[in-house]
């Protein structure tokens, strides 16, 4: 057990060095989500309110949670993508022949981009008294446990797909036809309750819903009715976890039976 904790740590390591030294995946990570909010939010905060939402609060706020599994999104998306270059050029050649199983090359893989997700998650995190969102301690750690729970789903799923593509144009092209649909549907941009019957049915069996719905809970522990959360705590954590688990399993899957390197 200490021989795989030590295996998947420096792989994790190595994707916290790599991405410390490129800047720009930090900035863009960050600002792309804050662009989504700051144009979208604040633009239609004095225009538009969608059936469903809680009354007292506006689109910005609500729209708050949503932004910050955007950016475990494209956090997921931008440090999953190094995995295609890691194949082209020799390195992941290099750890397969090592003694070490695929689920371990996995693992320290997605705990990595995890951390990254949670690092840049802080960040924004701290800025919800901007939104208008008052976070006690406890909110803050529930929070920051479901957005580790939606990056390692993320994570998970990114591995899985950087694990079979050739190219890292087509692994961006993929998940982002992917991810953002499946985002877009799962309750961070419009409230599930006052949407059609076809969209909630659809939001309804999305996983993604319902770990955007138990982060909503956490942020807003000290205002529940504001948060607009639609299903139970417990359901909602469960079946984040079961997603998670599911996209780990899948990833570790994927990789080994990638054969070509």
């Amino acid at each position: 057990m200490r021989e795989i904790f030590l295996q998947a740590a420096t792989l994790w390591q190595r994707e916290i060095v790599r991405f410390i030294r490129q800047p720009i995946r930090v900035m863009s990570a960050i600002a792309t989500p804050l662009v989504f909010w700051l144009l979208l939010g604040a633009g239609l905060q004095a225009s538009f309110k969608p059936r469903g939402m809680p009354a007292g609060i506006g689109y910005a706020q609500y729209f708050y949670p949503g932004v910050i599994v955007l950016m475990l999104l494209f956090t997921a998306i931008f440090a999953t993508a190094s995995t295609v270059d890691d194949r082209r050029q020799g390195f992941l050649q290099g750890v397969l022949v090592a003694p070490i199983s695929r689920a371990t090359i996995v693992l320290g893989q997605a705990l990595g981009c995890t951390t990254l997700s949670l690092m840049q998650g802080a960040i924004f995190l701290a800025m919800a008294p901007l939104a208008g969102i008052r976070l006690s301690l406890e909110a803050i750690v529930v929070s920051a446990a479901m957005m580790a729970v939606i990056a390692f789903a993320m994570t998970s799923i990114g591995l899985a797909m950087a694990w079979r593509t050739e190219s890292t144009q087509g692994f961006h092209a993929f998940m982002n036809m992917l991810l953002l649909p499946i985002w877009m549907l799962s309750g961070a941009v419009f409230p599930v309750a006052g949407a059609p019957a076809w969209f909630q049915w659809t939001t309804r069996l999305n996983p993604l819903t319902y770990a955007v719905d138990a982060l909503r809970r956490g942020l807003y522990l000290a205002e529940p009715a504001s948060s607009g959360a639609t299903m139970p705590m417990g359901s909602s954590v469960a079946i984040a976890i079961a997603f998670a688990a599911f996209a780990f399993i899948l990833a570790t899957r994927v990789a080994r039976n990638a054969s070509t390197i």
